[in-house]
């Protein structure tokens, strides 16, 4: 009896460490890692903005770091903000967004109609501005989006993307 008591829980827990394994690997993450790391309300400029938790996407780095961007609603800032503000960037490493660094923190983000990605501080102040690229070829263009490459992940919002890279 404790012979299969002592074997149930040794299977037990090796289902539990692969679990464990699996979940912290590098990569993109799940629809379900993501809701239990990302914020469901965001602060910027003065407000707290609602977080779209389906267009939300992040990666992980070794050493179990997070890399989050998430879309916000943004009815209540003034046109100006809105025009340059989309959503929210978390990052714990620091990144080169097309070979622009940016240090690990929490920034706003925006693509604008001039095909350039914008990272702004929690002032809504510009921080980095970086050229995106326009993907024609998409067939299903979503709100936002990231998908590994051979040189980092590639940050999209519909058909605009820029490339972010793990220093």
């Amino acid at each position: 009896m404790r012979l299969r008591t002592g074997g149930l829980f040794l299977f037990s827990w090796l289902a539990v460490s692969q679990a464990l394994a699996q979940q912290a690997r590098p990569g993109v993450l799940s629809s379900d890692e993501i809701s239990h790391a990302a914020p469901s309300v965001y602060f910027f400029r003065g407000q707290t903005a609602t977080v779209q938790l389906r267009n939300t996407v992040g990666f992980r780095v070794e050493g179990d770091r997070l890399v989050l961007a998430g879309l916000v609603d943004t009815g209540g800032y003034s046109t100006d903000v809105k025009a340059k503000y989309q959503g929210f960037l978390i990052t714990e490493v620091q990144l080169t967004v097309e070979g622009k660094e940016l240090r690990p923190g929490q920034y706003g983000f925006g693509f604008s109609k001039e095909d350039e990605f914008l990272v702004m501080d929690v002032g809504a102040n510009d921080l980095l501005r970086a050229p995106a690229h326009v993907d024609e070829k998409l067939q299903r263009p979503r709100p936002l989006r990231i998908q590994e490459d051979s040189s980092g992940y590639r940050l999209y919002a519909g058909r605009q993307w820029v490339n972010l890279k793990v220093e």
